[in-house]
């Protein structure tokens, strides 16, 4: 079962960025993302003005929105001083929405919640990349955010709307109350090949599609996935 979640949770930051130039061969990322003042429109494919850099990998529908929670900024601090401090605020994750209260413990796929007029579902979790790695100079910094469980995670849009920062995330919805996302994220990268969970997890109607077929694969093939090209840095 999952922690308790607040009823609400206070959306303390709302970020976009535009796709640059950011790999060792030019690579694009939206990573870094600046804060967005005034109201912005939620669409189905995320906030408008909002980019991805690799749309193969990022963004879309079951990708719309990424949030990462506030606290973990703290503890990243504190295990990995090496890290400017500068680089180690909200936003260095390439967040859309920051909060305080909610996390990967108290959130489950599928949740329902509703800010301001929009309505947003809990879609999977994050899968860290090789990006991470450029953006804290560290080149195992997406394996770390992996063994971690810290990874954020993403919303589809159900209802479109309009958000703007200081408004109430609130959970109207949970219909898989046995998965919060650390669950989840432990089958994924530690406990990989459970039978009994990834024959749930596939067989769940609101985890995202592509997550429910990485499952699918790992129970024919009885193999886990190669992470190797996902978190290591291209070579130069």
């Amino acid at each position: 079962m999952s922690e308790s979640p607040p009823l609400g949770a206070r959306l303390t930051s709302v970020r976009a960025g535009h796709a640059l130039p950011f790999g060792p061969h030019g690579e694009l990322s939206a990573i870094v993302k600046k804060p967005l003042r005034g109201v912005t429109k939620v669409t189905q494919n995320g906030l408008v003005g909002d980019e991805q850099g690799d749309i193969s990998h990022h963004g879309g529908l079951e990708k719309a929105l990424h949030h990462y929670p506030f606290e973990h900024y703290e503890t990243w601090r504190e295990e990995c001083p090496d890290i400017v401090p500068s680089e180690m605020e909200v936003g260095a994750f390439g967040e859309n929405f920051s909060t305080v209260g909610l996390t990967e413990r108290n959130v489950c796929i599928g949740d329902v919640f509703v800010l301001s007029d929009a309505t947003l579902q809990v879609s999977q979790g994050r899968q860290p990349c090789w990006k991470l790695n450029v953006r804290f100079g560290r080149s195992d910094m997406a394996k770390q955010v992996q063994a971690s469980g810290r990874t954020g995670w993403y919303y589809r849009v159900l209802e479109e709307g309009s958000v703007v920062a200081g408004e109430m995330l609130t959970l109207r919805e949970r219909p898989q109350p046995d998965w919060p996302l650390s669950r989840v994220i432990e089958i994924l990268y530690q406990r990989t090949l459970d039978r009994s969970a990834l024959e749930q997890l596939a067989d769940m109607d609101c985890l995202a599609v592509s997550w429910r077929r990485l499952c699918c694969r790992r129970l024919e093939t009885c193999m886990v996935e190669d992470w190797f090209r996902r978190i290591t840095t291209p070579s130069t």
